[in-house]
């Protein structure tokens, strides 16, 4: 007995498994996808985010932004005069409070108001690509690296060239919404430090596009960021699986339905008076009870299909048919 006591004890020892740390991280949703920069997530980060809405559920919005940077390259082409490549490295969904945490600083962060849905929307440009524009437009030499200095505020030519190029930005965002709907970008205000920034709750899900500007040896990234508030009023026309699609009609059972509906019976009713009485009279009525409506001859019939009052007319005969001659249509209660 006692040798089978501990052959059952080692067995139980054996079916027991410690996890390693890669089993843990891949548990928690922090293994191998975040070494490879995937967004999608798994294990417990996949339960936290099962919330989330994804950008795919708005599939008009990927072909704004496919627009959005041809439009780019040929703007910031004729901006710079240098060769100009606009790729979309990828688009995201996640919450406010942790696209913030995410910015490298020092970034810029440029507010700027959709004035027809009538909110706002964020976008960063970090310090490379600023630099490298500067570098550029004041007549930087190809070949070199834009000479990039930590720890000092922007300038105010800086700052200048920064709001041109946002606001060409601006204006190409609104041409590739121009297709689904019209809307106009208005630039609001720069700010560096993200708390400033602050543009809706921070467990609110947003949409991050991230743009990748490259002149050769330089460039750098800008990054656009939609609230779904933002987007709410246009919502039905980014589900749009293609263009001009029309949700839930059907126009050959529309007019199959139509056809059908013209003959179709309907009962109608010719009403001749209508009358109050208390509740006590009528329980009062006897076999014999006369009950007065006061109508005359020539007094009109209203024409009823259910509760809905449709003609007035006057009632007469015609062989051996009760018949009503319609005069006009009757006038609705309420």
């Amino acid at each position: 007995m006692a040798e089978e006591t501990k052959n059952i004890n080692e067995s139980d020892v054996q079916d027991s498994k410690v996890l390693n740390q890669d089993e843990i991280d891949s548990l928690l949703g922090y293994g191998s996808s975040v070494e490879q920069n995937t967004p999608q997530k798994s294990g417990v980060q996949a339960i936290l985010n099962s919330n989330m809405v994804s950008y795919e559920r708005l599939p008009m919005l990927e072909i704004v932004f496919d627009r959005l940077i041809r439009l780019m390259a040929t703007s910031l082409r004729n901006f710079t005069q240098d060769n100009v490549e606009v790729s979309l490295d990828s688009i995201e969904s996640m919450r406010f409070g942790e696209y913030i945490d995410s910015l490298t600083l020092p970034t810029l962060l440029s507010v700027f108001k959709a004035d027809e849905w009538d909110n706002y929307c964020l976008m960063s440009l970090d310090s490379s690509l600023i630099y490298s524009m500067v570098d550029v437009l004041l007549g930087g030499r190809r070949g070199t690296a834009a000479m990039r200095i930590e720890g000092r505020p922007y300038t105010t030519i800086e700052l200048t060239i920064v709001k041109d190029i946002i606001q060409l930005i601006l204006s190409d965002l609104s041409t590739a919404f121009d297709p689904i709907t019209s809307v106009g970008f208005v630039f609001d205000r720069l700010e560096t430090n993200p708390r400033f920034a602050t543009i809706t709750r921070m467990s609110n899900a947003v949409i991050v596009a991230h743009l990748r500007i490259d002149m050769e040896d330089r460039g750098g990234r800008i990054d656009l960021m939609i609230p779904y508030a933002t987007l709410e009023p246009v919502r039905e026309l980014l589900l749009q699986m293609f263009m001009g699609e029309r949700f839930g009609r059907d126009t050959i059972w529309e007019n199959h339905l139509m056809s059908q509906l013209w003959e179709t019976d309907v009962e109608i009713k010719a009403v001749l008076k209508e009358t109050e009485v208390k509740l006590s009279d009528v329980s009062a009525w006897q076999k014999g009870s006369f009950l007065p409506l006061d109508i005359l001859p020539q007094d009109p019939v209203t024409v009823f299909c259910g509760d809905v009052p449709l003609f007035n007319g006057i009632m007469g005969r015609h062989d051996d048919h009760v018949v009503i001659k319609i005069e006009g249509k009757a006038e609705k209660n309420g």
